[in-house]
């Protein structure tokens, strides 16, 4: 059972225009809109994928609705805390030649009650099916939200047999990695921050991103994925220490690439699946998604044609 928690999803706005230029009129050539959020999107892509999860977290007003409508139609089992306030939207400027602007809202405040009755719900759902349990953790933390707050989710699935994947940046990632998360997949930015965290220089070499993964394993993090854009992936566990390049295609947009990679790593670990077919299956996910307009998900019989593309996978 896969449970994605997303803490502060939102309504995915995507708008086109042929190049940005702050103070100026600017003319749309097209807008879409998603629910989103990066747990909300790793349940979307882990359904194209055709396996099955739970979404949850927390969603508010018109906006919260909207979002939850969007996954019954899409077949996608939900279950949120509802809060009082309004679900926030998150804009995203896509220029001509792929520059991407994100502006993102705060979103609403979430109260100490109200993130004890989620952390209970998560509580019963690995109670329920404990080691068969997989919480994806995803995103940036709420207002009012204690930033330790992944690291007890992390502890009390780990008590309960079941296992967890983060994809969280800053202090929230920080904070967690004490817990021991099984998998982790920060992106080459949020890696090369916590370089510098660890009081090491932040570049985002090949070298220094190998050398920050390890430091982050030493902290009790499990398998460490990192997400490089164009530039590929790196896949580092025990015993196992590999560079898997981009898969080269025609780009639309990179936004959603890493939460099709996080649903990627989903889905192999609850169909366990080996180390290469899940670098595969990684790296075709991100690429199909590269194709997609705004936060949509790639189509599986794109990402199967794309597994069939994957370039050589090498260790490093």
């Amino acid at each position: 059972m896969i449970i994605t928690v997303t803490m502060n999803p939102a309504i995915d706005k995507t708008i086109e225009t042929d190049r940005l230029c702050p103070g100026s009129l600017h003319r749309i050539r097209n807008v879409a809109w998603d629910a989103g959020g990066k747990g909300i999107n790793v349940s979307k892509t882990i359904r194209e994928l055709g396996e099955k999860s739970i979404a949850t977290g927390f969603l508010g007003g018109n906006a919260g609705k909207t979002i939850a409508d969007s996954l019954s139609e899409r077949g996608i089992e939900h279950d949120f805390i509802w809060l009082e306030g309004e679900t926030r939207t998150n804009t995203k400027v896509l220029e001509a030649d792929g520059r991407v602007t994100e502006l993102n809202e705060p979103g609403p405040k979430v109260r100490e009650e109200q993130m004890e009755r989620l952390l209970e719900k998560l509580a019963g759902y690995a109670g329920y099916a404990g080691k068969g349990t997989l919480f994806v953790l995803s995103g940036s933390l709420p207002a009012g939200a204690d930033k330790q707050v992944y690291a007890r989710i992390i502890h009390m699935a780990h008590e309960k047999g079941a296992e967890v994947l983060l994809d969280a940046d800053g202090e929230a990632l920080r904070n967690a990695l004490w817990a021991g998360p099984d998998i982790i997949k920060p992106n080459r930015a949020e890696l090369k921050e916590c370089a510098g965290f660890f009081g090491w220089p932040e570049d985002a070499s090949l070298k220094n991103l190998l050398k920050t993964a390890g430091k982050c394993r030493e902290m009790g993090a499990g398998t460490v994925v990192v997400s490089m854009g164009s530039e590929g992936a790196l896949f580092v566990k025990d015993g196992y220490e590999v560079y898997a390049p981009a898969i080269p295609v025609r780009a639309h947009s990179t936004v959603g690439a890493g939460d099709a990679m996080v649903a990627a790593l989903a889905c192999a670990w609850n169909q366990k699946l080996g180390n290469e077919e899940t670098v595969r299956l990684c790296m075709a996910a991100a690429a199909g998604a590269v194709t997609t307009v705004g936060t949509k998900p790639p189509k599986r019989a794109m990402v199967e044609e794309m597994m069939e593309k994957v370039l050589r996978i090498r260790e490093i």
